[in-house]
């Protein structure tokens, strides 16, 4: 049997994980593999540098995922679609050389958004940081109309008489 011929059931050992029980046993066509993690380093690539950095394991299992990530691609998706103005507006705060490009949205977390402008000259990723992280859609939104420069920071209301 080789590895690449079998699906693997993965396990993470926690400190409160316990053992699977076997319920496989004799079974080839599964591998039950256990990660233990001892140590985590995470690269990224923004603004053309890039970089690693060690992370500490228990901040690694204590993490909570980004509270975007259920509707970021569909989001994205709509901006990209039907929200071009607000793009627009968003790539006014990207250097001058990379405005000749088409600019597209690429992505969003509780920290910024990210863009890709796709250009004769190659394509390029570029973060747009909040200034300060979020956590809710109200958030959200308001971050966006900061970064576009809107006046209308917390919004339009509806005048009251």
């Amino acid at each position: 049997m080789t590895l690449a011929n079998c699906p693997a059931l993965l396990q993470v050992q926690t400190p409160g994980s316990t053992p699977v029980a076997d319920k496989w046993a004799g079974d080839t066509r599964y591998l039950l593999a256990r990660l233990q993690i001892e140590s985590v380093v995470a690269a990224y690539k923004e603004d053309g540098a890039t970089g690693a950095e060690a992370v500490d394991v228990r901040a690694l299992l204590a993490a909570r995922p980004d509270p975007f990530c259920v509707f970021e691609a569909c989001w994205i998706q709509h901006l990209d679609t039907a929200h071009r103005d607000v793009v627009a507006r968003l790539a006014t705060r990207l250097p001058a050389r990379l405005r000749r490009g088409d600019v597209r949205p690429l992505g969003v977390d509780r920290y910024g958004v990210r863009l890709r402008v796709e250009s004769a000259e190659g394509d390029r990723d570029v973060r747009l940081p909040f200034h300060q992280p979020v956590d809710d859609v109200t958030g959200l939104g308001q971050a966006i109309r900061v970064l576009m420069g809107c006046p209308f920071v917390n919004g339009l209301r509806a005048r009251r008489d």
